[in-house]
């Protein structure tokens, strides 16, 4: 099984230092229109939100992690709800490597894989090095292909 790079740990806690800063600053604009709330109250729910939130970034990346199998991508991620996901390669419609702007600051990218139906129809596989991405992107979409060969009837 295949691990996500280290820095997407700063993406995720990134997100979670984004949400709680919104958070505080919701709290404030409350505060100031209905109710007296201590300034420390709301500091301590801003830091509160920002240490458990790092904490559950850093859990995440330790149990996200992939595999390419011989018919399927397996995927392992999840810290409340453990998910395993198998996608077989004849499902496989197309793939996508994408960058988002924090993303492209830390050097990383994602790689999403769309299949076929409707229901969960894409995976996305965060936190690799754009080679990585590439890579693996080239690798599924030969797969893929070589699997509707097989498929065939």
């Amino acid at each position: 099984m295949e691990s996500l790079h280290t820095r997407i740990r700063l993406l995720w806690i990134a997100e979670v230092t984004i949400g709680a800063v919104v958070l505080g600053i919701a709290l404030a604009a409350v505060d100031s229109l209905l109710t007296s709330v201590p300034v420390a109250a709301q500091a301590g729910v801003v830091v509160a939100g920002i240490v458990l939130g790092s904490a559950y970034a850093v859990r995440r990346y330790q149990v996200w992690q992939f595999d390419l199998q011989p018919d399927a991508l397996y995927l392992e991620r999840g810290v409340v709800t453990f998910v395993e996901t198998a996608v077989p390669f004849v499902r496989v419609q197309h793939v996508d490597t994408q960058f988002g702007p924090i993303e492209r600051i830390l050097g990383l990218s994602s790689v999403v894989v769309y299949t076929a139906g409707t229901r969960n129809a894409d995976v996305r596989i965060p936190g690799l090095t754009p080679d990585r991405a590439r890579e693996l992107q080239d690798t599924l979409r030969d797969l893929a292909v070589e699997s509707e060969a097989d498929d065939a009837v």
